[in-house]
């Protein structure tokens, strides 16, 4: 035990945070929107002097469509997985873009890391697997990315099957 009450079996061996990628940030979103709804001012323009003026309001549509598409997709970057490896337990807590939280814990003794790869694609789906559970993780990286993690993972759960060999301060 140390000073702060913690045994090795409570330190983190690895610990990760993964969310949702977004490539487009808000001035990004801001700049597309507004490129989006000037060609699309300029384009009805065009169609009401041509004298189709129902066509008007689809070009409106589109832009409010695509404004809402957007929103909708930044609200699910909300989502995140946590991925906590200790001696004594590895924690999976997933949290959707609506704040459910689902938990899982499982012992790193008896659980390993399945993959499934595809030869020009690289790894597309990381799984955990413990006495016959098998959760998908990482779902939200880019197949290197998830090829890094599961390297690192995969590495914190050897140490933990090791024991506590450690030493924290």
């Amino acid at each position: 035990m140390h000073a702060d009450g913690n045994t090795n079996q409570d330190a983190p061996i690895f610990s990760a945070v993964i969310t949702p990628h977004r490539s487009l940030d808000r001035v990004g979103f801001i700049v597309l929107i507004s490129l989006v709804a000037f060609v699309s001012f300029v384009a009805g323009v065009v169609f009401f002097i041509a004298g189709a003026w129902p066509v008007v309001g689809f070009f409106g549509l589109d832009v409010a469509l695509l404004y809402w598409a957007f929103k909708l997709n930044y609200a699910h970057a909300a989502a995140y997985e946590e991925v906590t490896v200790t001696a004594a337990e590895l924690t999976l807590r997933k949290v959707s873009h609506r704040g459910e939280v689902r938990e899982f814990t499982l012992n790193p003794l008896w659980t390993s890391i399945d993959r499934e790869a595809h030869e020009d694609f690289g790894l597309l789906q990381l799984f955990l697997v413990s006495r016959g559970r098998r959760l998908t993780i990482a779902k939200d990286l880019a197949p290197h990315e998830r090829e890094s993690f599961a390297a690192a993972l995969a590495a914190a759960l050897n140490e933990a099957k090791r024991g506590p060999t450690r030493t924290v301060f």
